[in-house]
């Protein structure tokens, strides 16, 4: 991926040809997706457009995309083939910014947008940062002919959302910094309405994350009102093990269609883990744990549980097993714990590490000796493997939680944050009536 002072002109992206690892050709670029923001703060990239065979667009999100460089895009290899459908939150660069008349804020001049330019934040989120333009609005422009200069983002106005009006996409800019559970507490306390019309607006990724974090009753009444073929996109964008308790929630055939909607690979794990049952070992565990191969060096290991996307708990530690690496691996050999990673030099192999003296967990184990082996071991995470000494997943402590707390647990949660609130609000009346602060 291109660095954080790398930018990045979007008009040069334009039908540049998009590879998987393997050197394979997958598509081209054809168009950019962004997400305006209020406040004149730059609006953030979601991912690009690519034309694949048969004429196909689909959605490439930025997170999958591992390399900008050399006139080529480079993919993760994991990419949705279904067709992209533009959402009412999201903007197209090249079909709609690109020749729209804005104003420059520094003189009240006409500027029309020639191109914009994207970089990399320290978060390794994509967001716009400059407009290139020319003096003039759209069409009066002649060949030659206006003064052309690049423009910070906040120095132009005319792109930014309006105050007024926007619906869903306005409280989504409002609260685009909160925190998954967070914004779940937000639209847990909106009409159903209103619900459904935030969850069609956020991306696939933002709101599986923010299903996750919402009581059961509320993920089946919003996946229920989504398009079948979102649904499914949404499941697939989830942890396998949230997609699958979600599933259960809901009514056999209607579970079953939106698992054949699914990509297989995405469909696969989830399969798996609804035929266990929900307290054991099975049902709880998550099946994209942190998995090496016995010869990946400690700088290799040290690099996988700094990705982002893993939460704390996986990335405590990484199972070491033999190939192949995704769940169920091959044979587990053990654990190599995150400290132990920071006291070894970075060139040692993990396989010298492997921390074999605790006995993985089957995964019929119930609930109550998951809950003791975690305690009496003090893990974060435990590895679930089979008969044949294949690795299945890890089950964590937060989903270990989740199930001993009470059925409602999310919606007392959430109501505790509203009785929190209430008595901030009189204590500071009280405050302000007697002169406090």
């Amino acid at each position: 991926m291109a660095g954080p002072s790398t930018r990045v002109f979007i008009s040069h992206l334009s039908a540049i040809a998009v590879f998987d690892p393997n050197g394979d050709q997958v598509g081209r670029v054809r168009d950019v997706v962004v997400s305006l923001r209020l406040g004149g703060r730059p609006p953030r990239v979601l991912g690009l457009v690519v034309e694949v065979v048969g004429r196909r667009r689909i959605f490439l999100p930025m997170t999958r995309i591992t390399s900008l460089e050399s006139g080529q895009v480079l993919t993760t290899g994991v990419i949705n083939l279904r067709r992209f459908e533009q959402r009412p939150s999201e903007t197209l660069v090249l079909a709609e910014l690109l020749d729209r008349t804005v104003t420059w804020s520094k003189t009240g001049e006409d500027v029309t947008v020639l191109d914009v330019g994207m970089v990399q934040t320290r978060l390794r989120e994509w967001e716009i940062s400059k407009v290139f333009v020319q003096l003039g609005r759209a069409g009066r422009l002649r060949k030659g002919k206006g003064e052309r200069l690049t423009l910070d983002w906040q120095d132009v106005t005319g792109f930014s959302l309006p105050e007024q009006d926007q619906g869903a996409a306005n409280l989504l800019a409002t609260f685009e910094q909160l925190r998954p559970a967070d914004l779940a507490s937000v639209m847990h306390h909106l009409s159903a309405k209103r619900r459904a019309e935030v969850a069609a607006a956020l991306d696939d990724e933002r709101l599986a994350d923010v299903l996750e974090e919402l009581p059961e009753d509320d993920q089946v009444e919003i996946i229920g009102k989504l398009k079948e073929e979102r649904a499914a996109d949404v499941l697939e964008a989830m942890d396998p093990d949230d997609a699958a308790d979600l599933l259960s929630e809901l009514p056999g055939d209607e579970a079953e269609r939106l698992l054949q909607l699914m990509e297989p690979d995405e469909a696969a794990p989830v399969r798996r883990l609804l035929t266990y049952e929900e307290d054991t070992a099975g049902g709880l565990m998550t099946t994209e744990p942190v998995v090496l191969e016995p010869d990946a060096t400690v700088a290799e290991a040290l690099a996988r549980v700094r990705i982002r996307d893993h939460k704390p708990a996986l990335a405590a530690q990484v199972f070491v097993c033999r190939p192949p690496n995704e769940t169920p691996t091959g044979r587990y050999l053990g654990t190599v714990h995150f400290q132990r990673l920071l006291r070894e030099p970075p060139y040692v192999l993990v396989g010298s590490l492997v921390d074999d003296d605790l006995d993985p967990l089957p995964p019929d184990t119930p609930l109550s000796l998951i809950t003791s082996y975690l305690a009496t071991y003090n893990l974060v995470a435990a590895p679930v493997v089979d008969e044949a000494d294949h690795l299945l997943g890890a089950v964590t402590v937060d989903d270990v939680l989740d199930h001993l707390l009470p059925d409602d647990w999310r919606d007392a949660a959430l109501h505790a944050d509203d009785d929190r609130h209430d008595r901030h609000d009189r204590q500071d009346h009280r405050e302000g009536v007697t002169g406090g602060r």
